[in-house]
Parts: C-alpha cells; structure tokens; sequence
C-alpha cells in the first residue's frame, strides 16, 4: 500500500495530536516568594518563584505512586518542617488528567484567593475564595492534552 504525501502528513497530525500532553502549572501572583516541589516517588529540588514567576511540568504518570503533587509553601523550607502546604495533585490515566487541591499543616494562602482551571472552559475549576478549602471532594478531570494552571493570589 502506498500513501501520498497528504496521507501521511494527516496519520502524524492525528498521531501528535492523540499524544500531545498538557502540563500541570503553578503561576505565583502573590506579592511574595512561594517554594514548589514536584513529588512522587521522588522529590524535586525546590523552585522558588517570585512575584509573576511560574513553574510548569508535563502531565506524565508516576511509576510508583501513579500520581504527582506540586507542593507549595510560603517559607522556602516548608515542605521539611511542617509548614502549611497547600498541594496541587495529579493524576494521569489514559487521556484523562485527574487533579485536585488541599492544605496541610494549615493554609499556606489564608486570605488569598487560589484558583485552578485550564484555559479549556470545559475543564472544571476549583476556586478557594479565601485561600482555605470548601468542604467536600476537590477533584476534577479534564482532557490530558489540556494545561491545568494553579494560579496563587488570583
């Protein structure tokens, strides 16, 4: 079987398309420095990000954990002395992306709005008001070739 040039473009478009993945985020908007950590079976070097800075990561599936969380703290040595964090999860099965929010060790952005959400209006959100989570379940899913953005002091 022989395929012309437009055939072939097509199946690597369709292809491309089919394994293109989004990322997951962090857009720090606050007016102070935030420290990120990717974790899973492992766990990054920190990131610190200033006013405007960002942080980003491609969806990909952790291969002990299954899951990733994006931690973040105020204090750049939060997440190894029980400061509040507040993560952003996620969860990559198939071509879905599975992400939620939540504190521990109290809530880092008390008084601060956070937001989650995609530039895909399909893609549900998750929006602290105040910077302290709803009560209920958090979780939300949307395509995995969709960017899902935390955005601090919203």
């Amino acid at each position: 079987m022989k395929f012309t040039t437009t055939a072939v473009l097509a199946i690597a478009a369709f292809v491309e398309s089919a394994t293109a993945l989004g990322k997951a985020r962090v857009v720090n908007k606050c007016p102070f420095s935030v420290t990120t950590w990717s974790v899973g079976s492992a766990i990054s070097n920190p990131t610190t990000l200033a006013q405007g800075g960002s942080y980003g990561e491609t969806f990909s599936r952790d291969p002990v954990t299954g899951g990733r969380a994006i931690k973040v703290t105020v204090q750049p040595d939060g997440l190894y002395t029980g400061k509040p964090q507040t993560n952003f999860a996620i969860n990559l099965e198939g071509n879905t992306i599975w992400y939620d929010l939540s504190d521990v060790f109290g809530d880092a952005f008390n008084g601060h709005k956070v937001v989650v959400s995609s530039a895909n209006t399909a893609c549900p959100q998750i929006v602290w008001g105040s910077g302290i989570p709803p009560a209920g379940s958090q979780v939300k899913n949307c395509g995995a070739d969709k960017d899902v953005t935390l955005t601090l002091c919203a």
